[in-house]
């Protein structure tokens, strides 16, 4: 990075490393990826999909069987039966997916008790605990005449917030025995107790083997289907509650888990990594790929990091090695959201051509703001390009460039278009001599492309002031610009004791060119329905930015130009935008309203409804849609302004009483006005919470509107408590910093859009 843009220079990596480690950490400690985890497993296992090995066969208590036998849970004589046919059938294995605590039947617990002692080969099942992390422990083994003659097995597990499982145990321990699992039973695995492994969902749950216990009962299956294989009985009916999710399959039932993880150990020993070393490697090439200078070489390191990341523990998972990768996708997000970050903030802010910052570059130098500012302006910039061969203008900034940083090497320059450089000085320092030293470098042609240019250079110096650094750096151009005017080398410019006298004198002028050359533009508030929660519309409000001076405020350009009788250009063309905004909106099925300030002067306008009508036409709106807002303060009780808003409302157009409450707050002046909607001033709205008054002034307002059979919009609410105490109030309509400042067309147009997503779904 040269001295040229080291004000752009980019933060040191090891700080934003360092930064990225402590956060993926502290995510991987506190689990926060875990749903994200399991999406992501769940997706993985549809690359891997396999069938079941076969070995193990399932007797499905299903609805079936709950048909044929009875309501569950059956007299343990069928379970005696079952017991009887499956030894018959020759199943290597018996296994019984639910709990036999406690005595039922005599004769039907001593025909079972009979059916395991003839049988030698029924695993019964244990249960230790059950239900989500940090369920309550229940202890719940089979009968001691039913051990006598059978193994027990444990058939508890945890489930997540999704009523999947997760992690299967090798083996609880109970009352200081060792029980293994159903599956590390079934799977012929030794664990300890405590220690858990991950089943492999991405086997097809529909290819494990399996028939209806009422064809067992009944005697009608295929006996050398089960002939040396293990069997596990248990319940898949939906009536039974014995339900779970399968990840990537769905709801099925539980004695499918003991299943799936029997086939996961038959095949092997799953390992689990955690997240832990895959945070470090990914930690790792982010540090290679922020030391790259090229922006697409970074990107491309983590664009293939995060692929790795995605994809690569599908073929580790299909050999039952398990990884954790939220965490490090999380590091990898940070790392590259703050690399766009900075190259968004770069963009723009380096002058092409001569690799200096802009003078956009300077408006965003915080340093700066509590510094002196100089701008040099080269007078006769654009007259020696113009005579200088092509691409030569980077020699010639380079004369300039040495000149201006002559003795002090370590100043950042700025460059803006027409030989204009700008940089910030201490502002305790005199700035006369060094100036002076400065103009008289200039005196001696510079060369460049063999040819000797004379330059003509001024300076203007802006001491600091509390307004930006656009109005700063426009000030220390106007004092250059004066000290070429009066022959003078440099001149110093102080806001805080000028007076802008010619701006207040042009102000009316330049507002009725800058609406016709684009610099007055409209911002839209949005409205929020309080029933609803939904954006129903949004106020048209005018803004100017001018080229020079920046935001105008509102309250500056509105004011004069109604004071002087010329608000009729700017309430048309905010009208015009407005309309045309709103009919676009209410075009894509978005219902939305807009509403814009009408001056009272304007009630005078005979051919005021004639242009609004024909805008409405144009545009195609209801005129429903538009609503005027009438300042309560605006002197309308004259017959021929009563006139003007008895004929708006007969076009179909709203009107609405602004700032009501600062005025003339009378039942008198609401009876004249028909007017379709009062708003209360944010004076009043914003102290509701706090001020006894203004919330009983508010809350007499609400009930007063709706009696009338209007509705009621308040303005400036900001804050969360303000805004529910309205809807509590059953205010209509809010407005306000805290439901959204004012935005461009397109911002609010994306915001319903989402809105209204969020609402459909």
């Amino acid at each position: 990075m040269t001295k040229r843009n080291q004000t752009l220079a980019e933060p040191a990596p090891w700080k934003l490393l360092l930064w990225t480690a402590v956060a993926s950490l502290i995510f991987g400690l506190i689990g926060f990826g875990e749903i994200a985890e399991d999406y992501l497993r769940s997706a993985r296992n549809t690359l891997h999909w396999h069938k079941a090995s076969g070995d193990i066969v399932l007797v499905k208590i299903d609805d079936k069987s709950l048909r044929d036998v009875g309501r569950w849970p059956w007299p343990r004589r069928y379970h005696a039966e079952l017991t009887d046919a499956l030894t018959r059938a020759g199943a290597k294995r018996i296994f019984f997916d639910f709990t036999f605590f406690g005595p039922t039947n005599p004769d039907d617990d001593s025909a079972f008790a009979e059916a395991l002692e003839r049988s030698q080969r029924v695993v019964l099942a244990a249960r230790t605990r059950q239900g989500p992390r940090g369920g309550a422990i229940q202890h719940s083994m089979p009968m001691p005449i039913f051990t006598r003659h059978a193994k027990v097995g444990a058939i508890s597990w945890q489930y997540n917030y999704q009523n999947a499982v997760w992690r299967l145990p090798y083996a609880m321990e109970w009352q200081g025995q060792t029980v293994p699992s159903f599956a590390a039973l079934l799977g012929e695995r030794q664990g300890q107790a405590g220690d858990t492994f991950i089943p492999d969902y991405s086997l097809d749950p529909t290819t494990i083997p399996s028939v209806s216990a009422a064809d067992v009962l009944q005697g009608v299956f295929d006996a050398r289907s089960l002939r040396g294989k293990d069997v596990i009985v248990g319940p898949t009916s939906n009536t039974s509650g014995d339900q779970y999710f399968l990840p990537g399959t769905g709801q099925m039932g539980g004695v499918y888990v003991h299943v799936i993880g029997a086939e996961t150990l038959k095949r092997g020993s799953p390992t689990y990594l955690g997240w832990l070393g895959c945070a470090l490697l990914t930690l790792c090439v982010a540090a290679i790929a922020v030391t790259r200078r090229r922006t697409s070489h970074r990107m491309a390191i983590l664009g293939a990091a995060a692929l790795v990341l995605l994809l690569g523990p599908a073929f580790l998972e299909a050999r039952l090695i398990f990884v954790d990768i939220t965490p490090a996708l999380f590091a990898l997000a940070i790392v590259s959201i703050a690399l766009l970050r900075r190259r968004f903030r770069q963009q723009g802010l380096v002058n092409p051509v001569s690799d200096l910052p802009n003078l956009t570059a300077l408006r965003s130098d915080r340093e700066g703001r509590s510094r002196a500012l100089v701008a040099a302006r080269v007078l006769n910039f654009e007259e020696i390009l113009a005579t200088l061969p092509p691409n030569s203008e980077r020699a010639l900034v380079d004369q300039i460039v040495s000149r201006l940083t002559l003795g002090t090497s370590r100043r950042v320059l700025y460059q803006g278009d027409g030989g204009i450089f700008a940089w910030f000085e201490d502002a305790r320092q005199p700035f006369g001599n060094h100036l002076e030293a400065l103009h008289a470098l200039f005196r001696n042609p510079a060369r460049v492309e063999g040819l000797s240019i004379d330059l003509s250079i001024t300076f203007g110096v802006e001491v600091g002031s509390g307004r930006s650094l656009a109005n700063r750096l426009a000030s220390a151009l106007v004092a250059a610009e004066e000290a070429a005017h009066d022959g003078l080398k440099w001149k110093y410019h102080d806001p805080e004791t000028l007076e802008d006298a010619s701006w207040k004198l042009s102000i009316l002028s330049q507002l009725d060119e800058a609406i016709d050359r684009g610099e007055v533009w409209v911002a839209y508030q949005p409205k929020l329905d309080l029933a609803t929660r939904r954006i129903i519309g949004a106020e048209a409000l005018a803004r100017w930015t001018h080229p020079q001076k920046g935001p105008i405020a509102a309250s500056e350009f509105v004011a004069a130009a109604e004071q002087h009788g010329r608000i009729g250009k700017l309430t048309d063309f905010v009208l015009a935008e407005a309309v045309a905004a709103a009919a676009q909106i209410n075009k894509r099925g978005l219902p939305f309203d807009v509403a814009v300030n009408l001056s009272a002067r304007l009630l005078t306008d005979k051919g005021f409804t004639l242009r609004l009508s024909a805008l409405l036409a144009r545009h195609s709106l209801p005129p429903a849609h538009l609503t005027l807002e009438l300042t309560e303060t605006a002197a309308v009780a004259d017959g021929e302004g009563l006139e003007m808003i008895a004929r708006l409302r007969d076009l179909g157009v709203n009107i609405s009483i602004d700032d009501y409450g600062t005025g003339m707050s009378t039942l008198e002046y609401l009876k004249k006005i028909p007017a379709s909607e009062l708003k209360i001033d944010q004076s009043f709205v914003k102290g509701i919470v706090d001020n006894r008054s203004d919330r009983l002034m508010v809350q007499s307002t609400i009930g007063l509107a709706h009696s009338l059979g209007r509705r009621v919009v308040a303005e400036g609410v900001e804050q969360r408590d303000v805004l529910q105490l309205l809807t509590e109030m059953e205010c209509d309509v809010a407005q306000g910093f805290v439901i959204g400042r004012p935005m461009s067309l397109e911002s609010l147009a994306k915001r319903i859009a989402a809105e209204r997503k969020r609402s459909a779904a």
